[in-house]
């Protein structure tokens, strides 16, 4: 099974950009990576009037658009599908799947932390907390965080290795 890092936290923690810094530090050590993003609500990726748009509306379930260079899919679902299924459909190439929300999932999470208390328990697979405080404030936790990993959000190297120890040390590349 691939395996499967949620980054968790409150809306504009700053979970999107440290994804988008982790990305490019496992791709230049040669890993395959592959995102989910979680929306909790409905999105529309497709152009009213386009062609895909147009055979969504007369009924296709799948739709699917292929160039020489990339591939998207629209898919419609009557209930979410969970994380192992959609990487099961969709990651059969990459290394590791990057998720950016699933707080309520059980796979591992590394919570950001910003503005708020942490949101994720660590009886809730929590790995690790990304302190993207500003510099002088200081994030309070409470002892049931004590053996969990601490990285400020400037450490990304750091925080790239603690990925690729706990999920990638058995990948040959």
């Amino acid at each position: 099974m691939i395996p499967v890092v949620s980054i968790v936290g409150y809306s504009n923690s700053g979970k999107t950009t440290l994804i988008e810094k982790i990305i490019p530090l496992l791709k230049v050590k040669g890993y395959k990576i592959g995102t989910i993003k979680h929306d909790a609500h409905e999105f529309e990726i497709d152009h009213q009037g386009k062609d895909t748009w147009r055979m969504r509306r007369a009924g296709a379930d799948v739709v699917t658009i292929s160039s020489e260079i990339q591939m998207a899919m629209i898919k419609t679902v009557y209930a979410e599908e969970n994380i192992d299924e959609i990487v099961k459909q969709l990651f059969k190439d990459v290394h590791l799947v990057i998720t950016e929300g699933y707080k309520a999932s059980d796979k591992p999470k590394i919570e950001v932390i910003r503005f708020k208390n942490p949101l994720i328990m660590p009886e809730n697979n929590l790995i690790g907390i990304v302190d993207n405080t500003s510099v002088g404030e200081v994030i309070t936790l409470p002892k049931e965080y004590k053996n969990i990993n601490k990285f400020k959000i400037d450490d990304v190297n750091s925080i790239t290795d603690f990925i690729e120890e706990r999920f990638l040390s058995n990948v040959e590349l």
